[in-house]
């Protein structure tokens, strides 16, 4: 599968069989997902495994669709808000890289942002300082959407002088 194909048919799971992810598969995809680019070598990716304890306390009206993995992900603190900026963007680059390359040994993602609201950043142990990009469900597909119409890329261009 191409690049452009894997990007092309990467969807949003939401339901997932019970089948269990190899832990040696799922660092592969993390390893992966670290070669987003970020200023500096920075590396402002922080990974936190989501145990059962902590899954049930999050209280995601599907349970992340009975993924066989939950994690979260979370951008390290900056001295600037500019760097904070620059941290945000890097991160949710590793987190499209993790997805791409689940999505390419056939597993699938669902990304939730219920991780910044308040109550969850304590149940995730996430300091203040620290941007929550996403609570992740990962594994196999139970059923895999169909894609949903684009706007037309020639639409969101503007050119400048």
């Amino acid at each position: 599968m191409t690049v452009m194909d894997l990007i092309k048919s990467r969807r949003t799971i939401k339901m997932f069989k019970p089948d269990p992810i190899a832990e040696g598969d799922l660092l592969a995809w993390l390893e992966a997902a670290s070669y987003a680019p970020n200023h500096r070598l920075n590396e402002p990716w922080e990974i936190r495994m989501v145990g059962p304890e902590t899954r049930a306390r999050l209280r995601h009206k599907t349970d992340f669709g009975g993924a066989p993995v939950v994690l979260a992900i979370v951008s390290r603190p900056a001295a600037t808000p500019f760097e904070r900026d620059e941290n945000v963007m890097a991160v949710s680059c590793f987190s499209q890289n993790l997805l791409l390359a689940a999505h390419e040994a056939g597993a699938g993602v669902y990304w939730a942002s219920l991780g910044a609201l308040p109550h969850n950043r304590d149940i995730l142990g996430v300091p203040q300082d620290y941007d929550v990009i996403g609570v992740f469900g990962i594994g196999y597909p139970a059923e895999v959407p169909a894609a949903r119409p684009r706007t037309p890329i020639d639409t969101r261009i503007t050119y400048l002088d």
